[in-house]
């Protein structure tokens, strides 16, 4: 094989690899996005409240909190293939059992574990990067590759969501979910080797998966990252759950085009991902995250003003979250890659502690836009106290950089 063979061999098997990760990655906005223009279908399949169908979100974000929390510091103990294999296998048969559940309670099962078994590919592919790119300028580029492409799925989830909606019913949705969890386990088997030599490996069990996790937890800069990253990510999800009432119910737009008002959005994000990928190598990711969430921010501040001086619109409501979820797209891979590179003694468990604490953040929060009564006002109050806390979160973790 010649010298430039070789080269080009190599980046031919990095780009299948980055494209099964982030294949892996988007499992949870494919997950989530292609049933969100079902909720007000599904709401009226099980003839329950429309806060009852958020509830099913809720139970995906725990499943995906609660996984990555384990399966994180697993995957430094057992090796990273492993468990992306199992997730993938286990993804595919909940999948078909979401589909065939016969009442709100087991579907809400369902997805609570059908969000156990979808974290493996997320909290596994961060890991393998950091496996491969950590101490090299490429991580931060490699990171918003793996970003820019995950947000490709919430630009095509809703819309193939709202097609699928439109010849068959949610069950079709997660069918098809079932079909793309055997994707996951072909290129996993054809394209993703162990990252993780047994020489690497953590040993210790469950005391060594606690014992991980408790040594990053002592580390105050990383926590704060952490939060600032979650509380940012719980803005996200509120916007998720709350954008389909909001746009559907309050401003009366079908699901076909409420779906392209989100993949519109989405590629707010995605353009904003790719930027983020440009700058990171000239760029403090910590500059970056303070820009993008000063976007963000004042995106929903200006929904706020809006709402309070207008009444609002379907066109200031959409402009201020396309500014909103844009300013996201910069802000997510920025922390994703502070908190890998802070915690790369246990590359498994800081993915583990970001994933888990943003989901169960999301969690907690994608409800409450419901519970409130389905309103845009809700939505962007309950969005812009998620970015306060992470202005704060902020500045706790700079200050713990300074005075460690």
């Amino acid at each position: 094989m010649s010298q430039n063979q070789a080269p080009a061999t190599g980046q031919k098997r990095t780009g299948r690899l980055i494209l099964v990760l982030a294949a892996l990655t988007a499992v949870a906005p494919l997950a989530i996005d292609m049933y969100v223009p079902g909720f007000p279908g599904l709401a009226r399949s099980f003839g329950t409240a429309a806060s009852s169908v958020q509830l099913s979100l809720t139970a995906f974000l725990v499943g995906l909190a609660a996984g990555q929390l384990l399966l994180g510091p697993v995957s430094d103990a057992v090796g990273r293939r492993r468990v992306l294999l199992a997730g993938a296998v286990l993804f595919t048969v909940l999948s078909l059992a979401c589909a065939a559940s016969p009442s709100i309670e087991i579907f809400d099962a369902a997805r609570l574990l059908q969000g156990i078994a979808g974290a493996a590919g997320m909290v596994v592919a961060r890991a393998v990067l950091t496996d491969h790119f950590h101490g090299t300028p490429e991580a931060g580029r490699r990171f918003a590759t793996l970003s820019a492409i995950v947000f490709m799925a919430p630009v095509a989830a809703p819309v193939l969501g709202g097609a699928i909606l439109g010849v068959g019913s949610w069950r079709l949705v997660f069918a098809a979910l079932a079909g793309y969890g055997v994707l996951l386990i072909a290129g996993l088997l054809a394209w993703v080797p162990e990252s993780l030599p047994a020489a690497r490996r953590r040993s210790g069990g469950v005391t060594g998966v606690v014992k991980a996790i408790a040594m990053l937890a002592r580390q105050r800069a990383l926590v704060g990252y952490v939060l600032a990253a979650s509380c940012t990510g719980a803005a996200l999800f509120t916007y998720i759950a709350g954008s389909t009432f909001v746009f559907q119910n309050v401003y009366g737009l079908s699901a076909t085009r409420y779906s392209l008002v989100f993949a519109v959005n989405a590629l707010g994000m995605l353009a904003s991902s790719v930027l983020f990928g440009r700058l990171s190598a000239r760029v403090r990711a910590e500059t970056l995250f303070v820009a993008g969430l000063a976007v963000a921010g004042s995106g929903t501040t200006a929904l706020v003003a809006s709402l309070v001086t207008t009444g609002g619109s379907v066109a200031a409501t959409w402009a201020c979250l396309f500014v909103t979820v844009a300013g996201l797209g910069t802000a997510l891979p920025a922390t994703t890659t502070i908190v890998q590179s802070l915690g790369h003694d246990a590359p498994g468990a800081a993915s583990g502690m970001l994933g888990g604490s943003q989901f169960i953040l999301g969690a907690a929060a994608s409800p409450l836009s419901g519970l409130l009564g389905d309103g845009t006002v809700s939505m962007a109050v309950i969005m812009l106290a998620a970015f306060g806390l992470a202005a704060l979160s902020l500045v706790l973790a700079r200050g713990a950089e300074r005075h460690p």
